[in-house]
């Protein structure tokens, strides 16, 4: 196909998975860690430099259309997050990082098996597949971590005020073992997951992107918010506080103590942006220039209480789920997947992520024997991942099928990438042709 489009071959390859996030969920931006892995399904570009500046990007697929702009005149839309631009948050990443101008121009032929929009991160990986590729036809040279943190804030630039999960577990997977992420500064622990389970994943067929609408920015800065309260509630000096993970490690108390500082600090019922103004004695015109983001400026309420409670126990959630794993108990399935269902349920009514489709999957999902389940990746739509004894997968890939594909009044096209069994998967790569 890169022939038949370019009237060339590839000189090399690139490939990023997209990952699934076992536990931690909307906790990375917050600063705490999370624990995901890669998958198996990734994104794949063939590339070849040319001695022209101009880019020239195709996609295997057809939905997605032709695009060629100048190497030195990279525009990012934000209104449309169309499929070239997340490529081009790669490119210009890279180009940033090192300071560069008058840059080779490329001819890029992509090609993903992972669901668009489905909460696996195929935007992400396509990032730094981009990025990768960019560093390749530079010669320069990068560690994972380095590449990871540049892929991270140059996504950015689509608009979503996203934390690091999905492009650290991008570049850091290795086969066979999840990752304990964690964050400032950048690194991945191992997590070796328990031996006689799968974990599934199930597509609800929901598309949801993050960059198109702006529930995922509104959470971002709704811990931001929270952020700030709890810090002057405590006495802190909150205006550069940004994370909630900042609140904890500045008063140095646990998880826990967090969660009561919460229950006294903030009030269950949502804030207006009067009422935020009024606790931080700032006025609205401060609020929105200086703390919201450009699309968040018009919100009528933020629910404070409910973000940092999910966050907070999210938090703790993974710590538990990573020592679980290690001390192995003989109940280590059944432990795991109660914490899994613990955080759906936080996910659906603190951090209100959810969508019927999701819920109902996941209830289907522990009826026929998921220890446990639920909502992966930024949620209101997207994938479900689901803890399965290794002896049930069969059955339990039969009855999911049939309970929640099959039903008439759904009339989704099932394909197999809709409902499969995945294992820790290996890291971004470069192939070069021999």
């Amino acid at each position: 196909m890169f022939n038949s489009k370019f009237g060339s071959i590839p000189k090399f390859y690139v490939r990023a998975p997209g990952r699934v996030n076992i536990i931690g969920e909307h906790i990375d931006y917050c600063g705490y860690s999370v624990l995901p892995m890669a998958v198996e399904q990734d994104m794949l570009i063939a590339v070849e430099p040319v001695k022209t500046q101009t880019l020239q990007l195709a996609n295997t697929n057809p939905l997605y259309p032709d695009f060629s702009t100048s190497s030195n005149n990279i525009q990012i839309d934000k209104t449309k997050p169309l499929w070239h631009n997340y490529f081009l948050c790669g490119f210009k990443g890279i180009q940033e990082h090192f300071g560069l101008s008058n840059l080779t121009g490329m001819n890029c032929l992509v090609d993903g098996n992972i669901p668009p929009s489905s909460g696996l991160s195929s935007s992400s990986a396509l990032v730094c597949c981009a990025g990768l590729v960019t560093l390749t036809v530079l010669g320069m040279n990068l560690s994972k971590v380095e590449l990871a943190e540049i892929c991270a804030k140059s996504e950015r630039y689509i608009g979503t005020e996203g934390g690091g999960m999905d492009q650290s577990i991008s570049f850091l997977a290795e086969e066979g073992t999840a990752k304990l992420i964690e964050f400032s500064p950048l690194r991945a622990t191992d997590v070796k997951l328990p031996s006689g389970a799968v974990f599934v994943i199930a597509n609800s067929c929901v598309e949801m992107n993050k960059a198109a609408t702006s529930h995922f920015n509104i959470r971002v800065m709704e811990c931001r918010l929270a952020a700030k309260l709890l810090a002057k509630y405590r006495g802190l000096q909150w205006g550069k506080v940004l994370r909630l993970e900042e609140v904890q490690s500045k008063l140095g108390v646990s998880l826990e103590e967090m969660l009561w500082i919460t229950e006294d600090a903030l009030h269950p019922e949502p804030y207006s942006p009067e009422e935020v103004c009024r606790c931080l004695g700032i006025s609205l015109q401060e609020l929105r220039t200086q703390i919201l983001s450009p699309n968040t400026q018009d919100v009528p309420i933020f629910k404070l209480y409910q973000r940092a409670k999910h966050v907070y126990s999210e938090a703790a959630r993974v710590l538990q789920f990573k020592k679980i794993c290690e001390e192995a108990p003989d109940d280590t399935v059944q432990l795991l997947g109660e914490l899994m269902n613990q955080s759906h349920a936080s996910c659906r009514d603190m951090y209100e992520c959810s969508c019927p489709e999701l819920d109902q999957l996941v209830d289907i999902c522990r009826k026929f024997g998921a220890q446990g389940s639920r909502l992966t990746g930024a949620g209101w739509g997207g994938c479900t991942v689901s803890l399965v004894p290794a002896d049930k997968l069969t059955s339990f890939l039969a009855n999911v099928h049939q309970a929640y594909y099959q039903r008439s009044d759904r009339n989704l096209t099932f394909e197999k990438q809709s409902l499969f069994a995945t294992k820790p998967g290996g890291g971004a790569l470069v192939f070069l042709e021999a």
